[in-house]
Formats: structure tokens, sequence, C-alpha cells
């Protein structure tokens, strides 16, 4: 999850990436497709904004957050760097050759020219297939960042020629801090978030700035309830519902996986620590 205190794109965890994309870059050996796979939230888009700073930072010790690279990029101006990244919208075919178009071009400004393609996983199988061209043969200059959630979800052919980072769930401890010490989160608040978000840094940051995602959530969960208790029809009827909303159809699932996990781990016997939906144990547990 970004920090944004200056221009620069601050990263909290995924050390271990960073220190492996900084020595490739050191040794000259940038890789010009990368994906980055991992949860929802956990960081994927952050890094790969990082990325795009560290590779076009005007100085040396990169990325600065203050040269005029690294505050184009933040805002969005950069024109060497577009980021595609829309949580409802999938990429389709001519959004790749546009992009084709560019990365074909030498750099304005920058060293690089850099394109994020977050959420590939739901780019229709035509542009998924007109970017196999651009990774079979990728301009000298250009660096392709994707980014997706399952890579079993992309085409092995894509998958095969990137070099890929799978970012893991932060600890819980360092969710808890960060939302403390850079969010000002309530003690108290920072770790009922921290429980909720499972190690998604960008989830908890989300609900900490907006206080109708977890009334959503406390409203998915109820209707869970008591559709365990509904007739076939009303289920039919709130599939149907559901189904015509693709972001909400993902964010209700992804929820209502999260109680069968907790379902699956008290069944177990596990620790409470490892309970994400803490306010709802009693209700699990019945």
């Amino acid at each position: 999850m970004a920090l944004q205190a200056d221009a620069k794109v601050y990263v909290v965890g995924h050390d271990w990436a960073l220190d492996l994309l900084n020595r490739q870059q050191a040794a000259g050996r940038v890789p010009q497709a990368l994906l980055l796979t991992g949860p929802p939230n956990v960081g994927k888009s952050t890094v790969a904004r990082f990325w795009a700073q560290q590779l076009n930072c005007q100085q040396p010790l990169a990325p600065c957050g203050q040269c005029i690279s690294c505050r184009k990029i933040v805002s969005g101006n950069h024109p060497d760097v577009r980021i595609f990244d829309s949580d409802d919208q999938a990429l389709k075919i001519d959004d790749i050759r546009s992009l084709q178009r560019e990365l074909s071009l030498s750099p304005n400004e920058g060293r690089y020219r850099v394109v994020v393609l977050a959420n590939f996983e739901r780019a229709t199988l035509s542009a998924a297939n007109a970017l196999l061209k651009t990774l079979e043969e990728p301009a000298s200059q250009a660096i392709l960042v994707l980014t997706a959630t399952d890579p079993g979800a992309l085409l092995p052919t894509i998958v095969s020629r990137c070099q890929m980072l799978t970012l893991r769930p932060l600890p819980h401890g360092l969710v808890v801090t960060a939302l403390q010490a850079h969010w000002q989160a309530e003690p108290e608040q920072a770790e009922l978030l921290a429980q909720l978000a499972a190690g998604r840094l960008g989830w908890a940051v989300r609900a900490l700035a907006d206080a109708e995602l977890l009334n959503r959530r406390e409203q998915h969960l109820q209707e869970l309830i008591s559709l365990l208790q509904a007739g076939r029809a009303e289920r039919l009827a709130y599939a149907y519902q559901l189904s015509r909303d693709g972001a909400m159809l993902r964010e209700v699932l992804t929820l209502w996986l999260t109680i069968w996990r907790d379902l699956l781990l008290l069944q177990s016997g596990a620790a409470q620590t490892k309970i994400m939906n803490l306010n709802w144990q009693a209700r699990c547990s019945s």
C-alpha cells in the first residue's frame, strides 16, 4: 500500500521483491515483462508504481519523490508511464493495440516507457492474445508490468514470458503499526481492521477512509445468514441480482470465503488470532 507524504510511492512490506528488482537493475538486467501476483489489495499496484518511479527517477537514490519525473508519475501525467487500473472494466483489444503503439516509441522524458496493466485476469481473450506479440518482441526501452490475483487465470504463454513475483499478505503486526503510524488509526480500530484485512493493507486503508465499506461488509454477512434459511427461489433471485454487478459479485464471494475459512479453523480448534471475522465468531460457532 502506498504512502504519499511527498511525491514518492512508498511500499509497506514486500522488501524481498524490491530488493530483487534493485539488484536486477543494478546488474543491468531489468525485466521487460513483470507479473505481480497475490491477493486483492495486497500491494501489487503499489509495487508496480514504485518500480515505474524507480526506473525513471532523475536522481541517484531512486525513487527520490522530488524530481519532476517522480511527481509526474504520482499525478498520472508522465508521458512515458501508463497505468490501466480499473476495478470494473476489462481491458479490450483496442486498449492493447493503443499501448503497443506507445511501447514501440522511444521514451519522451524518462529512461523507459512503462505500462502497468492491473487485474489482467479480467482482460478479454482477444486482448490477452494481442499482448503476446508485445511480450514476444519487446522494444528495448519498454517495460510491461501485469498484476493478477491468480496467475492460473492467465494464458500460460503470457505467464511463461514474464518474471513472476508473488506478493504475500503482510504480517498482522506490520499492518497494525502502519495503520497507526501513517494513517492515524486508533489502536482498537487498527487491530480490528488488521484482523479483517488478513494482511491486505490496501483493504484496511480503504476501510479506514470509507466507513461504507465496513457497512457493506456487515450487510453482505447478514445476507449470508438470511440465505442459509431462505428457500430456493430467494437464493436464485439473490444470485441473479448479484450476477449483474461484477465488482460486487467478487466482493461478496471473497467475503463469504473468509467466513467458510473461519468455520473450518474454528472446527479444527485454531487459535483466535487466526480468525478473520472476530466480531462474527459467535455466529460462526453456532
